[in-house]
């Protein structure tokens, strides 16, 4: 029999800030796990919240660039103070043309890759915008219902992490790129990535000897926001080790400099529970990189 977790409304008012969403979540409360709470929340969010109550959660969230912990950890570790100021001046016209804060799910997100989507997304209509806002605020309720959910399994009886309610909701290596030539999303990319099993611990300066040693784990290609799709599962602890991301450039660009561009990184034991997001920011004569979180 399937052990049901009691929650009191305050719990759900810091999922979502809207009362109204609270109160409903409240009173459909007990939910005998994690897809039943969020199959609730998401037709109360969409069916039973109204406009006001929309307004109210979207009120509650720190603006971007005003950084609120964990849930907009990369886009602190990369934001430098040119690009805190230009998120600042867009926040103020978006707010201005809006009439409320702009909205995204950070969660992996450069404070860069953020800048891009809010330059984008201004250019919406306000009907279209308002219902993105809106999908973006659920995206942001099932990551804290997920963690609320893991907090509450973990705290029961055995005091461990419940193999039913993984605490992650996306995989723990994600990539993103942005084309800085055009200033946008670079869409249609390939991207590969390998794990080392070779017979050395590790593979060599120049790729001497590596022959069969790298292990295909996933590909896909990028969508029109940039973002690849699943190269991994979705696991809470992934497995310490050297990777291999390789992004076909070539294609995407014949007439670049580089045919394809690998990166190659190393995820320790005392690593293994965080998320690697490896943004690629590439245009026709060079690019770069560095590790998200």
């Amino acid at each position: 029999m399937e052990a049901t977790l009691n929650f009191e409304e305050k719990d759900w008012l810091a999922c979502c800030g809207s009362t109204k969403f609270a109160k409903e979540m409240a009173s459909a409360s007990p939910f005998s796990s994690l897809d039943q709470a969020v199959s609730a929340a998401r037709d109360i969010w969409f069916n039973k919240v109204d406009v006001n109550g929309w307004l109210e959660a979207f009120a509650a969230h720190p603006q971007i660039g005003q950084w609120s912990k964990g849930e907009q950890s990369t886009a602190i570790s990369t934001a430098s103070t040119s690009i805190l100021q230009e998120l600042a001046d867009w926040n103020a016209r978006y707010r201005q043309k809006f009439g409320f804060i702009f909205l995204i799910f950070a969660s992996g997100r450069s404070s860069g890759e953020i800048l891009v989507e809010l330059k984008k997304r201004y250019e919406n209509r306000p009907i279209v915008e308002f219902e993105i806002a809106a999908q973006e605020q659920m995206k942001v309720t099932e990551l804290r219902l997920a963690k609320l959910f893991a907090t509450r399994t973990r705290s029961a009886a055995t005091g461990k992490p419940s193999q039913e309610v993984p605490t992650r909701t996306r995989p723990p290596i994600t990539t993103h790129i942005l084309d800085v030539s055009r200033g946008s999303p670079a869409a249609g990319v390939e991207v590969l990535l390998e794990m080392w099993h070779g017979a050395q611990p590790r593979p060599s300066f120049g790729g001497r000897g590596d022959a069969g040693g790298w292990v295909y784990q996933g590909s896909s290609k990028t969508n029109t926001d940039g973002r690849s799709g699943q190269l991994t599962s979705i696991v809470d602890a992934v497995k310490p080790g050297i990777y291999r991301i390789s992004f076909n450039t070539g294609e995407y660009n014949p007439s670049g400099f580089f045919p394809y561009v690998s990166i190659v990184f190393e995820i320790r034991e005392s690593q293994k529970l965080e998320h690697f997001h490896v943004p690629l920011l590439v245009s026709p004569f060079s690019f770069s990189t560095y590790r998200g979180s």
